[in-house]
């Protein structure tokens, strides 16, 4: 299937997990991809996946501090050079940190809203001139289901995926006449860098009962990146041409 060919993304988070897998399905279908991060040596093996499958011609990495607005303006500014252009912004990276939230420092809170939030922000401002002269410009954002359910010393992280939905309806809505798409994708239980160190996120003395019904809840297994990257890939194509201003949830089921 090549829904994307020739379509020009910037893609951030690309070293490992969803972003990554993202990344290497996007390439997959025709598009070519500047994938980031700030993590150098996910990259290199992010470009060596696509080089096993043959899609790397169409791989640019670059790394980039998305918390920093130097960095971030940067990599856009060379992307569109780059590319000619730019049809799609795919903001997946972000960090996840828990604690007791009457333990969470400023510190905590201002790095974890930093990279989520403020993150998603810089990125898509700074995208969004190229976004808009395509006339077809999409933005795919990274909320969870922490924004929208419970989920336990994760205040931090839910307060800024929950300002990552509100971020996208609102530019859904300002530039929809202009033709821009704006679309939250809400993760969770998906098997990701991020989840499969969640005993190393959060404090040791946790209540685990409290998560119980984060789990997926089709079959036994845990839906891997894979499973998102396919629906990010949808939403950029043609096929995802009706879809704006709402949230795609890919949890399995778990929260119903």
């Amino acid at each position: 299937m090549m829904r994307l060919t020739d379509r020009r993304v910037l893609l951030t988070g690309a070293a490992s997990g969803i972003g990554q897998a993202t990344a290497l399905r996007l390439l997959e279908e025709g598009a070519r991809v500047v994938a980031t991060d700030i993590a150098e040596d996910g990259l290199k093996d992010t470009f060596a996946l696509a080089t096993q499958a043959g899609t790397a011609d169409r791989l640019t990495t670059r790394t980039v501090n998305i918390a920093d607005e130097s960095s971030v303006n940067q990599v856009v500014t060379a992307t569109v050079t780059e590319l000619g252009g730019l049809d799609a912004l795919v903001n997946a990276a972000g960090i996840l940190r828990g604690a007791h939230t009457h333990d969470c420092s400023l510190e905590l809170w201002n790095q974890i809203i930093a990279v989520n939030l403020t993150g998603t922000f810089l990125m898509t401002r700074a995208a969004l001139p190229a976004l808009l002269q395509t006339g077809r410009g999409v933005v795919v954002n990274f909320s969870s289901t922490s924004a929208f359910f419970a989920h336990p010393f994760m205040a931090a992280y839910s307060a800024s995926k929950g300002g990552v939905a509100s971020f996208t309806h609102s530019i859904a809505q300002e530039y929809s006449r202009q033709g821009l798409r704006a679309v939250n994708i809400v993760p969770g239980g998906i098997s990701s860098g991020i989840t499969n160190n969640i005993t190393q996120l959060v404090p040791q003395d946790v209540d685990w009962n409290l998560f119980t019904k984060l789990t997926a809840a089709i079959g036994d297994g845990i839906p891997g990146p894979e499973n998102v990257a396919g629906v990010v890939a949808m939403l950029l194509s043609d096929d995802g041409a009706f879809i704006t201003g709402t949230e795609i949830r890919v949890d399995g089921g778990a929260h119903q």
